[in-house]
């Protein structure tokens, strides 16, 4: 049975929508994207409440600084290796060291835009943002998920950075729920093998499980909605029932979700450990799905890295 597909952009938009009908305190702002972005109705809808700085993301970084410090609620969205990347600078300073209420959108991250090559990948994100203090990683997995997400940023009064992914995917059970920056997830139960995955990797995880119940494998599988904070107590008593962990997300090997688990486990707990991502390298370019049967970044993929590590 093909399962339904979609685009968090327009789960998003439309939340965003609905939040700013009642609230003006909230307002877009954005780097000449309102149509990546999928804000074309809210900028139709809200004039006054789009900002449009144009391709300036240290600019537009610092102007929603400046309206969060003004009593606004800044939504700043731009493509995340572009957000992320040129205003690195600007995010610790004016956002995340003073504190300032903005929530910052990271659309199309990991290598939604596969076609464009690595200019336009943005693997390095989650690593980056983990870096900087103060700032809250939220990385929704679907799009329930997603207006959850940006429902609990609204009423939030810390900065904070979440994906927004383009390339379309499944929705995952239980994601209905609201958001709890605190809790990660167990979706599955399993005694052999545990899979974390963070983001659009969530359904690709469950779906490895799967397949590994057909060769005899028990998996299970663990979802993690914040990267930073990381909930450490869910994570190590559903470790410790496992005889090792495979960790996938949709980014850098290094300093993201593979490296917050193995950080947790190496003072903890040592387990047996594969990180599944994109490993020190460059994408190639192509589609996101090329990109990730390249990488193993499929049930298939998982599969057989959680055969081989517990083997």
């Amino acid at each position: 049975m093909t399962k339904e597909l979609f685009d968090c952009r327009v789960s998003f938009a439309e939340t965003l929508i609905e939040l700013a009908s009642k609230d003006k305190r909230i307002v877009a702002v954005c780097n000449d994207s309102i149509g990546s972005s999928n804000l074309k109705e809210f900028a139709k809808l809200f004039p006054e409440q789009m900002i449009n700085v144009g391709i300036a993301e240290q600019n537009m970084v610092g102007v929603a600084a400046g309206l969060a410090n003004a009593g606004l609620k800044p939504f700043v969205c731009a493509a995340s290796p572009f957000l992320t990347g040129r205003a690195m600078e600007q995010i610790k300073a004016d956002i995340a060291y003073s504190r300032s209420s903005v929530v910052l959108c990271g659309m199309s991250p990991g290598v939604s835009y596969g076609e464009l090559g690595p200019t336009h990948h943005s693997i390095e994100d989650m690593s980056w943002m983990r870096a900087i203090a103060n700032l809250t990683i939220a990385i929704p997995s679907d799009p329930n998920e997603t207006s959850s997400v940006v429902q609990w940023a609204a009423l939030s009064s810390e900065p904070i950075f979440m994906r927004v992914p383009r390339h379309k995917i499944p929705a995952i059970p239980g994601t209905e729920r609201a958001f709890d920056p605190t809790k990660a997830h167990v979706l599955r139960e399993g005694n052999d093998v545990s899979i974390v995955a963070i983001g659009g990797m969530v359904h690709v995880a469950l779906d490895a499980a799967a397949l590994l119940e057909k060769s005899g494998t028990s998996a299970q599988v663990i979802h993690v909605s914040t990267l930073k904070p990381l909930d450490e107590k869910t994570l190590l008593s559903a470790l410790s029932k496992t005889k090792a962990v495979v960790t996938v997300e949709e980014g850098t090997t290094f300093g993201g979700l593979g490296s917050a688990v193995a950080e947790l486990l190496s003072q903890n707990s040592p387990t047996k450990m594969k990180i599944m991502g994109i490993p020190a390298v460059f994408a190639p370019t192509g589609s996101a799905e090329f990109i990730f049967d390249h990488f193993g970044l499929n049930p298939e993929g998982v599969a057989k890295e959680a055969t081989a590590l517990i083997k």
